[in-house]
C-alpha cells in the first residue's frame, strides 16, 4: 500500500520508527536526513516555510511502514536578513528496510515521476551498495559538486557514553536548557550562528511540536552578557538508547573558547543519565570542512557511515 502527499506530524513518528528499526541492523544504511532527529529537525523547522513543497510517498507492508520518500521541490525562502533565495531543482530524502531492498526502484519511480524535468539530486547512503546500483541504473551518477574540498556531504559519527568527561565553562558562562531560556533566546541562538536562516520563530515551534523533541535535552550556554553562546539540541531514541545532536552551534563571537566542546560534553552526560548508552552526530565531511569534524573527533566521536551524493540532469525521463 502506497499514498502520496505533504507530511503530517503522524508521518513522522511513522518514518522515525523506520529510522529506529533500521538503526537497530544497520545503522550505516540510515541515509542523510533519514535518522530519527534528523527527521524531527527537518519536519519541525520547514512547518513555517516550505512543508508544503515536499510531498512524500509511503510504501507498507502487512501494516508496517517499509520505506518512504520526501521530496523537496523549488520554492522561495526568506531568510533573517530580509532577503529571499530561489531553491531551484528537486532533492529527495527516502529510507528503504534493508528486507525490502527492492522496493528502492519503486523510490526512484516515484521521485522520477514527481521531480520531473527538474535536476534531481539524492543522498544514499554509501554503505548501500544495492541501492547504489539501481540508482545508478535509473541514470543516476556521482554528484561533481560533492567531489571537491567544499562539497555538501556528510558523514554519521558515533560514540558510546560510558566514560564522559565532566565538561568545563570559562568563568561567568553557564548551562541553560531552552525550556530555562525561553523561546525567543532559543530561536536568537540558532540566527546568532546561522544567520542569514530562515529559521523563524514560528519554525521553532514546529520543532517543539516534533516527536521527539524535549526542552530539557535542549541545550544553550549563556555568556556573562546574557547572549546564548552556544546550542545544541538532543534527540533521544529511547528504543536504541541513543541521543542524537542535530544541530550543535556556537555564536561568531564566542568560538575557540571550548563552548562546542563543554556544550557537547554536557549534553553526552545528560543523555546517559536519561538511559542513552550512544551518542551521534553528523558534520559535512568533505576535507574542506575540518573544523566541525575536529570538534567531533575531539571529544569521542568517530565516523560510521557517509553520504554518497547522486544527481540526474533536468528534462531526462
Amino acid at each position: 500500500m502506497t499514498n502520496t502527499e505533504p507530511v503530517t506530524a503522524a508521518d513522522v513518528q511513522l518514518m522515525q520508527g523506520l529510522a529506529q528499526r533500521v538503526t537497530a541492523i544497520r545503522p550505516d544504511l540510515v541515509n542523510s536526513d533519514a535518522s530519527f532527529g534528523g527527521l524531527a529537525w527537518n519536519w519541525g523547522r520547514g512547518q513555517a516555510g516550505d512543508g508544503a513543497g515536499r510531498p512524500r510517498r509511503l510504501w507498507f507492508s502487512h501494516g508496517d511502514l517499509v520505506a518512504w520518500g520526501w521530496a523537496r521541490l523549488p520554492y522561495r525562502v526568506r531568510l533573517s536578513d530580509g532577503s529571499e533565495r530561489d531553491v531551484t531543482g528537486a532533492g529527495l530524502v527516502y529510507q528503504v528496510h534493508p528486507d525490502h531492498a527492492g522496493l528502492v526502484d519503486e523510490v526512484i519511480g516515484w521521485y522520477d515521476a514527481t521531480a520531473s524535468g527538474l535536476e534531481r539530486t539524492v543522498v544514499p547512503s554509501a554503505a548501500d551498495v544495492f541501492a547504489l546500483e539501481r540508482w545508478s541504473a535509473h541514470g543516476y551518477g556521482t554528484d561533481p559538486a560533492s567531489l571537491g574540498d567544499t562539497g555538501s556531504w556528510t558523514q554519521l559519527n558515533e560514540r558510546d557514553l560510558t566514560d564522559v568527561e565532566p565538561p568545563s565553562l570559562p568563568d561567568g558562562f553557564r548551562f541553560v536548557t531552552a525550556d530555562e531560556a525561553g523561546p525567543e533566546a532559543a530561536v536568537r541562538a540558532h540566527l546568532d550562528v546561522w544567520a542569514p536562516s530562515a529559521y523563524t520563530a514560528e519554525a521553532y515551534q514546529g520543532v517543539r511540536r516534533a516527536a521527539g523533541y524535549r526542552g530539557d535535552l535542549h541545550l544553550l550556554v549563556e555568556a556573562p552578557d546574557g547572549t546564548m553562546a552556544s546550542s545544541a539540541i538532543m534527540w533521544l531514541d529511547e528504543a536504541n538508547r541513543t541521543a542524537e545532536f542535530e544541530p550543535v552551534g556556537t555564536h561568531p563571537g564566542y568560538r575557540r573558547l571550548g563552548l562546542g566542546r563543554a556544550v557537547l560534553l554536557h549534553g553526552m552526560r545528560l543523555a546517559r543519565a536519561a538511559g542513552a548508552a550512544h551518542a551521534t552526530v553528523a558534520c559535512l565531511g568533505a576535507p574542506g570542512y575540518p573544523k566541525a569534524r575536529g570538534l567531533y573527533h575531539g571529544v569521542g566521536f568517530r565516523e560510521i557511515a557517509r553520504d554518497a551524493p547522486l544527481v540526474k540532469a533536468g528534462s531526462a525521463g
